[in-house]
């Protein structure tokens, strides 16, 4: 027979004018019948009891008439109930203590903790063969009991501010002597006399304070669940109760077969409840199997797989399957008020959580688009659910080409690919005579204004460390000196030339830069690498955004700004014996370069040359010439071991009169010789040390751990390690040289091996990112592929300084969307990848 079980909800009574937590919980009592409905430690709380169900389905009926009752007698009091861990909006000493002699007793023996309990939580009773049973089996269902918590959290609010926590009211919670994990007992008569001593010892009044994570009733023969949030979704509540009872089901079942406990301790999951609380379904979980942090859907997933035995026995596996994977499709409910609150603030979080509790779901499951995302499966897609819905942001986007359906979105690609050829919006891959499409997709990427904010700062941080290191490395040398970095690696640096003491020590030597993002599915933005010798880019972002089939979506940041914002970067960098009105140029190695679209389209957009190195010469005066003219800024858009090789226009070698024009104040080439020093894959796994060092400040940005074959011990680990790490040559671009480990086949190792074994200075190795992906037109209907996201920092100085002194980063609002061909991991277009049109939102208001 199927086991019963029986769910307590606790509700917030918030007032529906202000959003606010209110104390009128009897006031709601009050027009509620007795039975199902009773008070709480604090008068802001209503709870609701179900009826014992031995059906999942008879269980959410339950649960949605209760809700509906209580909507029923608040509404007409200005009021209305939310669940969840946290009141988004509250004031301490606002709330008094329900009228009740055990309530007030606690008040006044646990003074704040009894105070700030402003939560709720939904706890579950699940029918056990026995209380012996029951509590042996509380030890061996204890490491799975973390992930519940993540299933269910919903409170990243306390007070009116952002905690930073997906379940603060954990943290909260745990304030009281008899909370956390329960411990192994061997007996009911072991576990009821440590109970009677906790309260001889006076710490706790009676044993209804006690709040193990799950506890035996103390009056009924169920195990019951204490450390779940409230959930504003009635369904998240039952896909929990399916997931307890299994793992109760399946606990006893091990308890009947004599199974032990495992032999991890308190602290271990102390620790994996923190971690729950913290990071919600959006980081990593603790896995119980193995103790090490794993990306939550994947924890999630081998519960069920776990438990798909008990789930079958109890009818529920197919129910609590499709429940569990919307749930990792939509997120937590912390995730989702904290990106709504970002967008309209707080009211807006409280408003959906109290639609969310009366069952208003404002279409927000519902999928409309079912031509283009047919048999679309991804589990870390930035636009698409697990489940094949659309996210809220993306819903309009899509609805909008769904109704083109693919023979309308093949003509309008028609349509641009005859603009773009006729525009020249090509690229020529190294080794083709023929130019081809620069390859974009009808699906633009949407970044949120408040990421692109964060974002910005940290990108602007992250140059003015690197353009202080680059002044560094061409100097003194302090951060060798100091111990910051060994100095084989600046020595032995790749991107190290002689020419790169050449610029005056007061000029910016990395005008323009772009950076590279990934998002990884559990650790969000990462950056992935810095280009700061001749990035490329800029043009291709701004032709996406003319070339797009759908037009940007209200609040999108406008691109028209970018050629002005690069023409006064280039001029700001003017030596000191420039003109009066700086003239500037571009340098390319012309039509044959990759990116030769972009220098033409930049140049014609500043109003400025293009020329080629056989168009400038080297006048007697010492200044630069091009186009019968002097030249004061040269953006370079070559190479410079080409241009160091190049021929003037009057046949003898450019680079000498190049770098003594730079050398004597005459010209400044931008971005600056010997950049290649700070963007080497080394340098990369100092980049956090050098943003203490040079500007004692923590980094904003995350970055991807980075091994170094030449530290102790590491090339033995990398070895070891090779068919699952990422590895990279330090001195590559466009993909070239990098093998990544689980796709690699064996021979393709050996060699790496052997290459790592002759000049392991030469590489360093990463692990497998969880990529993002997006969804892609492939000609017939969507399907998602991993990209990227190449930013833009300009950077000019403001006054004089060495480094990062003075030095005013601007981050472009044009982004570049990289997009891997299908199948593949890399997005460059050398290696078959193309790129999206990128609408960033307009940073937002601050929230209230």
């Amino acid at each position: 027979m199927v086991v019963a079980v029986g769910v307590e909800e606790e509700f917030h009574v918030v007032d529906v004018e202000s959003r606010t937590l209110v104390p009128r919980a009897r006031a709601v009592l009050d027009r509620l019948p007795e039975r199902g409905f009773t008070t709480e430690l604090q008068q802001s709380i209503v709870e609701a009891n179900s009826r014992p169900h031995r059906s999942l389905a008879a269980l959410l009926r339950d649960l949605q008439a209760s809700r509906r009752a209580l909507n029923a007698a608040a509404e007409p009091l200005g009021l209305a109930l939310v669940a969840a861990g946290t009141a988004p909006l509250a004031q301490l000493g606002s709330i008094d203590p329900t009228d009740d002699p055990r309530y007030r007793r606690m008040a006044e023996n646990y003074r704040v903790v009894a105070e700030e309990q402003l939560i709720c939580g939904a706890q579950v009773h699940v029918d056990v063969p026995d209380r012996d049973t029951g509590v042996i089996a509380m030890g061996l269902l204890a490491p799975w009991l973390p992930v519940l918590l993540a299933l269910s959290a919903s409170s990243p609010f306390w007070l009116g501010s952002d905690t930073g926590y997906a379940s603060w009211r954990t943290l909260l919670w745990q304030r009281w002597p008899t909370t956390g994990p329960a411990g192994s007992f061997a007996s009911a008569a072991e576990y009821d006399a440590t109970i009677a001593g906790l309260v001889r010892s006076g710490v706790i009044s009676d044993t209804g304070m006690v709040y193990y994570d799950v506890r035996p009733s103390a009056h009924l023969q169920t195990l019951e669940l204490r450390i779940c949030d409230a959930c504003p979704r009635a369904e998240t509540v039952v896909m929990i109760t399916g997931l307890f009872r299994a793992l109760v089901v399946d606990a006893c079942a091990d308890v009947a077969a004599g199974a032990e406990p495992p032999r991890r301790g308190q602290e271990w999951l102390r620790a994996a409840t923190w971690r729950a609380a913290r990071s919600g379904l959006e980081g990593d979980l603790v896995d119980p199997a193995t103790g090490l942090p794993v990306p939550a859907p994947r924890v999630v997933r081998s519960l069920l797989t776990r438990l798909r035995p008990a789930l079958e026995q109890t009818g529920d596996w197919d129910a609590v399957v499709e429940l569990a994977e919307a749930a990792l499709g939509r997120g937590s409910a912390a995730h989702r008020l904290r990106r709504l609150a970002l967008r309209e603030g707080r009211r807006a979080a409280v408003d959906l959580l109290v639609a969310e509790t009366r069952g208003d779901r404002r279409g927000r499951d519902q999928s409309a688009h079912r031509g283009l995302l047919r048999g679309y499966r991804a589990e870390q897609d930035e636009a698409v659910t697990v489940t094949g819905e659309s996210r809220e942001p993306y819903r309009a986007v899509l609805e909008q080409l769904e109704r083109q359906e693919s023979a309308g979105l093949r003509s309008r690609i028609r349509e641009r690919d005859a603009r773009q050829w006729r525009d020249g919006v090509t690229f020529r891959v190294d080794g083709e005579d023929q130019a081809r499409l620069f390859p974009y997709d009808v699906v633009p990427r949407l970044v949120d204004g408040g990421e692109w904010r964060d974002l910005s700062l940290g990108l602007a941080q992250r140059l003015r460390a690197l353009e202080a290191y680059t002044h560094d490395a061409y100097g003194e040398r302090t951060a060798v000196r100091d111990g910051v970095l060994p100095a084989r690696l600046l020595e032995g640096s790749a991107g190290l030339r002689d020419a790169g003491r050449a610029p005056l020590p007061g000029s910016v030597r990395i005008h323009v830069a772009g950076m590279d993002l990934v998002r990884d599915a559990a650790q969000g933005w990462l950056v992935l690498e810095d280009n700061l010798r001749v990035p490329s880019g800029i043009a291709y972002a701004l032709a996406a955004r003319g070339l797009g089939v759908l037009g940007p979506g209200p609040g999108t940041l406008s691109l028209d700004t970018v050629p002005d914002l690069l023409r006064r970067t280039l001029l700001a960098a003017a030596p000191p014996l420039a003109a009066a009105d700086p003239v500037l140029a571009i340098v390319s190695d012309g039509p044959q370069n990759s990116a030769w679209y972009e220098h033409r389209t930049l140049a014609a957009a500043m109003g400025v040359g293009v020329f080629t190195p056989d168009q400038l010469t080297i006048g007697q005066d010492g200044r630069v010439r091009a186009g019968g003219g002097p030249v004061d800024v040269l953006y370079r858009r070559i190479d410079e071991d080409d241009l160091a090789k190049a021929m003037g226009e009057d046949g003898v070698p450019l680079w000498p009169g190049l770098l003594a024009a730079v050398e004597s104040g005459r010209l400044a080439l931008a971005n600056a010789p010997g950049n290649g020093v700070a963007d080497d894959k080394a340098l990369y796994a100092f980049v956090p040390r050098l943003i203490r060092y040079y500007l004692g400040e923590e980094p904003l940005l995350a970055q991807v751990p980075t091994l170094l074959p030449t530290d102790d011990g590491r090339l033995d680990e990398i070895l070891e390690r090779l068919p699952e790490l990422v590895v990279k040559p330090v001195d590559g671009h466009g993909g070239a040289g990098v093998v990544i480990g689980p796709y690699a086949s064996p021979e393709e190792l050996a060699r790496l091996r052997a290459a790592l074994l002759e000049a392991p200075d030469r590489w360093v190795a990463q692990d497998v990112v969880s990529l993002t992906s997006h969804p892609t037109f492939d000609g017939e209907r969507l399907e998602p592929r991993v990209v990227d996201l190449r930013a833009f920092v300009l950077a000019e100085r403001d006054g004089s300084g060495p480094g990062a002194v003075g030095l005013r980063p601007t981050v472009l609002p044009a982004a570049l969307t990289r997009v891997a061909a299908g199948g593949s991991l890399i997005v460059n277009s050398s290696r078959g990848g193309g790129a999206k049109d990128t609408w960033i939102g307009a940073a937002p208001a601050c929230a209230d």
